[in-house]
């Protein structure tokens, strides 16, 4: 097969110009796919043959066409190259950006969000509520393998009480690691917590009191919501694009008028929507909470599972006062079960470490063990795994979508992650699909988990992370099924 023609190199792929090359040649070559100028099928030159086009090095040829392999733009095929993969059998129109209330309220909401995640571990249901990955997507082993390591060479911590703020050769590893979130974070200022969402806790304990407002993503992961109503504090739903992620319009508009202490987002692969806010959208947060002086509390769990390394470049890279407090784990990239998470807390890190102290601190040996899988060689390449991985599952989900929801239906399509954003025709009720398909041991998350409003009742959250096996399929098909006769009921 004679291989495709490649474009001319264009300002995207100039050395001088900023970014890293091999994402210019990356970028070039995308855009080319989607305008029909590299055709579906048609093998790629050769990654000789396009270094000596762009004048660059082999390595940075094979760093693009990785790129465009996990966007899944290009497939590898052994001992035959690289070729153009083929059209996407899902074009579904995406979810629409609601109204949403113009005043902060204080947050009342049930414990439906986490009956659910209790319920996945009932062998007999089909689980479809879940954003985190599964045992079989995760290196359970290499994992393993590590803490006994840890446990062999540092048994002594086992009898010692840990320190408060984190060991420091873990803290030294998280400022390594945070360096391609395009932070240059000092490690004596990071902070060890268990799990992401007690730094989130911390944040919002350190910044606000009782009856404050916070801004949020709408919508949200109901687990801010929940954090939100125990800590007695108000949340001020912003309209949230699916694609763009939270609008600063919007936002600005509610400064002018409302007294916000902080803002609660998820700039990368924001759940439930899988939005990302771009790049410059991300420095005019930074250059707002300063202006303003308020916090920003940014969750960055889910910025490795995005393809475009660009877009794992955090809130954070661009604050310059401290406004920013940056909050992470590898709890949907390496082992949910070690619950192990960190922060940047900015200008509250003494406050944040005040209260962090009281609470004690993860277990060192452990902390430890992170240090070691976040330096070893196969880190980096079982991201990339993980993310084909999950684009396999998502491609799969919306396909199965597309033929079996009802005409009308709208999804997601996030760049990366484990979650779709179901927008179902009007006149469907979402809980009551989740009520059907529970009842045939089927779990989907309902749009109104994800307000404070009592909003999104025609919307439901797919995850796919769980272990995939051949009844997922069946099960997601089957929900399109009870969707179509309730709509014919409705």
């Amino acid at each position: 097969m004679t291989a495709a023609a490649l474009p001319e190199p264009s300002a995207a792929a100039r050395p001088q110009e900023g970014g890293a090359l091999y994402l210019r040649i990356a970028h070039t070559l995308a855009e080319a796919i989607r305008q029909g100028s590299l055709a579906r099928g048609q093998r790629l030159p050769s990654v000789r043959e396009t270094a000596r086009q762009y004048g660059v090095a082999l390595s940075t040829v094979v760093q693009a066409y990785h790129w465009l392999e996990d966007a899944r733009l290009v497939v590898a095929r052994p001992r035959s190259g690289f070729f153009v993969a083929a059209s996407r059998s899902t074009q579904l129109p995406e979810p629409t950006v609601g109204r949403v209330p113009r005043r902060a309220q204080p947050v009342h909401v049930d414990v439906l969000g986490q009956r659910l995640l209790g319920l996945q571990d009932r062998q007999a249901l089909v689980s479809f509520s879940s954003g985190t990955p599964g045992a079989a997507m995760l290196d359970a082993d290499r994992v393993r393998r590590t803490l006994v390591r840890a446990v062999q060479r540092h048994r002594h911590l086992l009898c010692e009480y840990p320190g408060p703020n984190g060991h420091e050769v873990a803290r030294q590893a998280l400022a390594r690691y945070a360096l391609g979130l395009g932070c240059s974070l000092d490690p004596e200022r990071i902070t060890l917590t268990a799990g992401c969402m007690e730094a989130i806790s911390l944040c919002l304990r350190s910044v606000t009191q009782p009856g404050d407002v916070v801004a949020i993503e709408s919508p949200t992961h109901y687990s801010f919501l929940e954090l939100l109503q125990s800590l007695h504090l108000k949340a001020l739903e912003i309209p949230t694009h699916p694609r763009h992620g939270l609008s600063l319009d919007a936002l600005q508009l509610a400064l002018d008028t409302q007294p916000v202490k902080a803002v609660l987002v998820v700039p990368t692969l924001s759940n439930p929507l899988g939005s990302c806010m771009p790049l410059a959208e991300r420095r005019r947060l930074a250059q707002m909470a300063s202006q303003h002086d308020f916090a920003v509390i940014e969750d960055a769990v889910y910025n490795d599972l995005v393809f475009s390394d660009e877009l794992r470049r955090t809130v954070k890279s661009f604050d310059t006062t401290g406004h920013v407090m940056l909050c992470d784990s590898f709890t949907k990239t390496v082992a949910p079960g070690l619950r192990l998470g960190w922060v940047e807390a900015g200008r509250w890190t003494a406050r944040l470490r005040q209260l962090n102290n009281v609470q004690g601190a993860q277990t060192a040996v452990i902390e430890l063990a992170m240090a070691e899988l976040l330096a070893q060689a196969g880190y980096l390449a079982g991201m990339r795994q993980l993310r084909s991985w999950a684009a396999a599952r998502l491609e799969e989900a919306r396909s199965l979508l597309a033929e079996h929801f009802p005409p009308g239906t709208r999804v997601s399509d996030p760049p990366g992650g484990f979650l779709l954003w179901v927008e179902l025709p009007r006149g469907l009720d979402a809980q009551a699909l989740f009520e059907a398909a529970q009842a045939e041991g089927i779990l989907v998350a309902p749009g109104r988990l994800f307000s404070a409003h009592e909003r999104f009742k025609n919307c439901v959250r797919i995850g796919v992370g769980a272990d995939w096996t051949d009844r997922h399929p069946q099960a997601l098909a089957r929900v399109g099924q009870l969707a179509c006769e309730l709509l014919r009921r409705a």
